[in-house]
């Protein structure tokens, strides 16, 4: 592996799967595709979130309210990513929730203006996250609360890569067929990384058993909702890859909730 390609392509995902500015340098010669960049997701993630886990350290550390302090990580972590995850899961939620059949649901998703589902979906998105850090740091040491929020963002982003890889593109000319497609490697990689980083997090207050049905809870809620999607809509849109995003960062946090 090219170290400085791998840095870069690091540099690559921190730039499009959030709002922090990554210097030009590393766009020199670079078509925009995001096939062998995406195997580098679960890294940036844990970049991206790193800024909310530390605001979430520091509150507990000075005894804030496990809700409270969930809640402004949780603002912080969406302010760093411009809620495109959040973007995309109120979309996919609009689109298969209000859309009759799959052109219909793919023209839903396309519009900007948020409907019914899409609100609820954000709702019990962001409720359901605070509602399981809060709960998390109510056992675990400010630390080790901040160490799950990480891994939280890591194995997310991961399920995205494998969301991305296994369904085709829904729209051919839509703007997730442009940005190109991880193939078996970049995908293999990406979960391998998410893998190992999220058991170097979650080691130290997570036991054998609670980490593997993290890994099952998370596994199963991707699979679920790719087989949904395929279902629906016969292939991925961007949407679909953020909302992949949101679920299985859900369905880790309740999961740890329940565990520790």
């Amino acid at each position: 592996m090219n170290i400085s390609e791998y840095t870069s392509d690091i540099a690559r995902a921190v730039a499009f799967l959030s709002r922090i500015p990554v210097p030009s340098s590393f766009f020199e010669g670079y078509d925009g595709r995001l096939a062998r960049v995406s195997r580098t997701f679960p890294l940036a993630g844990l970049l991206i979130a790193l800024p909310a886990a530390i605001v979430f350290a520091l509150l507990l550390a000075f005894q804030a309210d496990p809700l409270m302090a969930s809640l402004l990580a949780l603002a912080v972590q969406t302010m760093t990513t411009g809620a495109l995850h959040e973007d995309g899961l109120s979309d996919t939620a609009d689109g298969v929730g209000g859309g009759k059949d799959r052109d219909r649901a793919l023209t839903i998703m396309k519009d900007s203006r948020i409907g019914t589902y899409g609100a609820i979906a954000l709702i019990l998105s962001f409720g359901l996250r605070a509602a399981a850090l809060a709960a998390i740091a109510s056992y675990l040491a400010p630390f080790a609360a901040a160490l799950a929020l990480l891994a939280a963002a890591v194995l997310s982003r991961g399920a995205m890569v494998w969301h991305w890889y296994v369904l085709p593109a829904a729209k051919p000319d839509g703007v997730a067929a442009s940005a190109g497609k991880p193939d078996y490697g970049a995908m293999q990689m990406a979960l391998i990384t998410a893998l190992v980083l999220s058991a170097f997090l979650l080691w130290p207050s997570l036991r054998l058993p609670g980490f593997i049905l993290c890994l099952f809870v998370t596994a199963a809620a991707a699979f679920l909702f790719t087989r949904r999607i395929r279902q629906r809509l016969s292939g991925h849109t961007g949407d679909t890859v953020g909302a992949t995003q949101q679920i299985c960062e859900i369905a880790v946090l309740c999961t740890l909730a329940m565990c520790v």
